[in-house]
Formats: structure tokens, C-alpha cells, sequence
């Protein structure tokens, strides 16, 4: 084999794997449990612990960051491991996936279960909640790896990368939908309508009976969401082939410290994760604290569902003109403005008076903001494993490492934001499964959807422009990995 620009007469250049639409389709079906079960976790996780299981917000916060927290802690570990296993005949992503399925289903469907009891209650949701982190981890780590080994051509990934973030996106929609209309039409607070006309002990009586129905509801909705889990691995694992890697029998597997060494200390992977550390952290602020806003601060409780359905509808529409913008401009600029979009829209929110129609519109223009924060990120990690195996040509089974690295230092943060978050709001005042909340709440889910995600959005874009993939440097890798292979 040649290099295409050094060839002698002759010549035979290898052919580039080349994609079928049905494996890209098969392959982003893969795609759609971790983006399902993670944005109805993100959206209604905290509402749940705090006025469906009735939990303390101390303790809600404790929940919610020790969970976020060990699902980080296990990203490296298991993208350690991965980078370890053995390969099989199905590959050595794709046994890591298939196993983890059941246990990550039965562990989710516990989460939206509320136990016959009150002492125990707190570590039932802490450790059911952390055991599906680990079992999600398990899924995704190897199946974000898959990306580097369905085809060894930039175009081909990059395409089926774009399939994937539709499909994702789309798997935001789903999990919105169904959890939110399902979830949605039950509530304990009785309308404005029915309270002149009950009386104490029927008000608590709708109140005892909304409560168990809203209960009843989260666990129908749960157990959907398990179905469509298990219908998705099972379209990834029959459609897509992974491929043997080239060169890993004649190097040495490396030890977690070396591969931890190796990567941090690449310098474009390092200004990657942490200009989009700050801008997915400023996303998932707005994520785990939008349902409350919606709810408390901007009082369209019976509609909360609905707009987060339309924020996610708009993202997925979205997504192939974010794939045209980042070929036809690059995958920086598309970062800056994709990810920029969203700040005028998240000071509009707070800005204005209570609006129905204005929440809609802003829900619309921020969905467009969120399709390029879902994108971007898993496009450009190609691009840096690639740089990285041009500089060091002769390491193998790192990619795992890459991937599982990144989504610990943002799972990481992310726990700690919305512990903070959760914490605020009971510094506030935050009223347990109360139907109105005081002024102070109001404020505080102000600042924590607006303010502070747009401080982030600032910080890691300033960061992004320091990163030094650029679309020549990447053409130029491209060619060179053409010519190793």
C-alpha cells in the first residue's frame, strides 16, 4: 500500500470502508437508550425525588450528586477495562453492550418505583440509581468507542456520527414524550377550579388519591421506556458489524495510569473536554432545573411537559442542518454559534413577564442551540483520537480511554452542579411536594437557569478557540492515517 500523493506506478490504494445506510441507521439506534433514560433523569429526576417520593431536598441533593458522581467515577474504570478485553467473535465493544442490558433495565425500572416504606428510602434511590449508572456505563462507554471501529474513513464516521445525533435527538423527543405525557396529566396539587368548591378532608382525600396515580404513572412510563432500551440494543447488536482492530495482537495493552498519562496529556483532547466541560455543564444546569422553573417560576404547570417536548422536537429537526453547517464551515465555527445561539433566548426567559406563548418560542430557538450541543462534541472526538494516533502511531486500544474520559469529567461535574442546585433551592425555601413555592425559589430558579448557564456557555467557548483541530489539520491527519493503514 502508498500514500494517494507518493504513489508509484501500480500503485493499488487500500479501499476505505465504505458505510450502508441500514448499519448507520442500526448503529444510531444504539444511540437512543442513553439519550431516553439520561433527559428523563435530567428533566424529571429531581421533581420526582422532591414531590413524588416527597424526599428532603438535603437528601434529594445527596442522591443526585453521589449518583452523577459514581457514574463518573466508573466511566474511566470500565473504558479501562474495555481497552483491556479480549476480542470476541461479535467484537470487543459489543459483549460489554449485550450484557448490560438486562441489569440496566431492571435497575431503571426500580428508580420510578416508590417503596412501601419511609426509614429505608433515601439509600433504596441512591443505590438503584447508582447501580443503573454503572450499567448504563457499561452500554455507552464501548458503544461511544464503536464510532472508531464501524469504519476507519473521517467521511464515513462523520456520517454515521450525524445518523447517531438524529437518532439521539429523536430518543430526547421519545423520552420526553413518554415520560412527560404519561407523567404529565397527574398531578397531586388540585386546579385552581376545584379548590372553592372542596373541602379540607376531600382535598386531602384527591390529594392521597392524584399522589398514588401520579406514582402508578412514573412506573407505566418507566416500564415503556425499558421496551424501547431493549428493542434498540438489539437493532445495534444485529445490524452493525464491528471490525478487527489493525496492529493490537503486536502491542502491549496499556496499564490505567499510562492510558490516563497518555491522554491527558494530549493537548487538543485536554482543551476539548474542557471548553465543552463548562458548555455542557451550563446545558445540563438548564436541564435539571427546567421542569422546576417551568413548574414554580413560571407557573404553567399543566404545560411543562409540552414545552420541554417542543425544546426537544426542535433540536431533532435541527440536526441535519447542524451536519450541512459543520461540513460546509467547519466544526469550530459550528460550535460557537451553535452553542451561542441559546444565550439570547436564556435571558429572554427570565427577562419577561410570565408568557405562555413567549415560553413556546423561546423553547423553539433554544431547541436549535441544544441539536449543536449534542452534535459537536461526539463529532470532534474522532477528529482528536485520530490526531492522537498520527502522533503515536504504534499505541493500540486507547480509544475506549478517549471517550470514557470525557463523559467522566462531564457526568463528574455535572453531579456537582446539580447537587449545588438542589441545595440552593432548600436553602431557599423549598417546600416538599408543596403546590406553590416561595418568592425565594422563584428567584433562585431563576438564577440557575439563566445567569449561571450563561457564565459557562462564555467560559468554554473562549476555551473552544484555543482548540487546535482545525479543518486543515484535520484533511492533513486524514491522509496520513490513509497511508498507516
Amino acid at each position: 500500500f502508498c500514500v494517494r500523493d507518493g504513489c508509484k506506478s501500480g500503485c493499488v490504494i487500500p479501499p476505505l470502508n465504505r458505510l450502508s445506510v441500514f448499519s448507520k441507521v442500526c448503529y444510531a439506534f444504539g444511540g437512543a437508550p442513553y439519550q431516553i433514560t439520561g433527559t428523563v433523569l435530567g428533566f424529571f429526576l429531581q421533581i420526582y425525588l422532591l414531590d413524588v417520593a416527597q424526599l428532603d431536598p438535603f437528601y434529594a441533593s445527596i442522591i443526585l450528586f453521589v449518583g452523577r458522581a459514581w457514574d463518573a467515577i466508573t466511566d474511566p474504570t470500565v473504558g479501562f477495562l474495555v481497552s483491556r478485553s479480549r476480542s470476541t467473535r461479535f467484537g470487543r465493544m459489543m459483549p460489554w453492550i449485550i450484557f448490560s442490558t438486562p441489569f440496566a433495565v431492571l435497575t431503571y425500572l426500580l428508580i420510578w418505583y416508590v417503596p412501601p416504606f419511609e426509614e429505608g428510602k433515601v439509600i433504596w434511590y441512591l443505590v438503584f440509581y447508582c447501580l443503573f449508572q454503572s450499567m448504563q456505563t457499561c452500554f455507552h462507554v464501548p458503544y461511544s468507542a464503536l464510532t472508531m471501529f464501524i469504519s476507519r474513513d473521517q467521511k464515513e464516521r462523520d456520517s454515521a456520527t450525524a445518523y447517531r445525533m438524529m437518532v439521539e435527538v429523536l430518543g430526547t423527543v421519545l423520552g420526553t414524550a413518554i415520560q412527560g405525557q404519561i407523567v404529565g396529566g397527574n398531578s397531586n396539587c388540585p386546579t385552581e377550579s376545584d379548590a372553592p368548591y372542596s373541602t379540607n378532608s376531600s382535598s386531602v382525600n384527591t390529594t392521597i388519591a392524584s399522589l398514588d396515580q401520579t406514582k402508578q404513572a412514573y412506573l407505566v412510563a418507566s416500564g415503556v421506556i425499558c421496551i424501547i432500551y431493549v428493542l434498540c440494543a438489539a437493532i445495534l447488536f444485529l445490524g452493525v458489524k464491528e471490525q478487527k482492530e489493525t496492529g493490537r495482537d503486536k502491542s502491549e495493552p496499556l496499564t490505567f495510569a499510562q492510558g490516563l498519562r497518555l491522554v491527558m496529556c494530549h493537548g487538543p483532547y485536554v482543551k476539548l473536554v474542557i471548553g465543552f466541560l463548562f458548555t455542557s455543564l451550563a446545558f445540563m444546569l438548564l436541564e435539571g432545573n427546567f421542569a422546576l422553573f417551568i413548574t414554580y417560576a413560571l407557573g404553567h404547570r399543566k404545560d411543562f411537559q409540552n414545552i420541554l417536548l417542543v425544546i426537544m422536537l426542535s433540536g431533532a429537526l435541527t440536526i441535519p442542518w447542524w451536519q450541512w453547517f459543520l461540513t460546509r464551515f467547519g466544526k469550530k465555527k459550528a460550535a460557537y454559534f451553535g452553542i451561542s445561539w441559546a444565550v439570547p433566548f436564556m435571558i429572554l426567559i427570565v427577562s419577561v413577564k410570565s408568557n405562555l406563548i413567549v415560553s413556546y418560542l423561546v423553547s423553539v430557538a433554544a431547541g436549535v442551540s441544544v441539536a449543536a450541543a449534542f452534535l459537536l462534541p461526539w463529532s470532534m472526538l474522532p477528529d482528536v483520537v485520530d490526531d492522537f494516533k498520527v502522533q503515536n502511531p504504534d499505541i493500540r486500544g486507547h480509544e475506549a480511554l478517549f471517550y470514557s474520559f470525557y463523559v467522566f469529567f462531564i457526568k463528574f461535574a455535572s453531579g456537582v452542579s446539580l447537587g449545588i442546585s438542589t441545595l440552593s433551592l432548600k436553602f431557599a425555601g423549598y417546600v416538599t411536594g408543596g403546590c406553590s413555592q416561595p418568592e425565594a425559589v422563584s428567584v433562585t430558579l431563576k438564577v440557575l437557569v439563566s445567569p449561571v448557564p450563561v457564565v459557562l456557555i462564555a467560559v468554554g467557548l473562549l476555551i473552544l478557540k484555543t482548540y487546535p483541530i482545525d479543518e486543515e489539520r484535520r484533511q492533513g491527519n486524514r491522509k496520513l492515517l490513509q497511508a498507516m493503514l
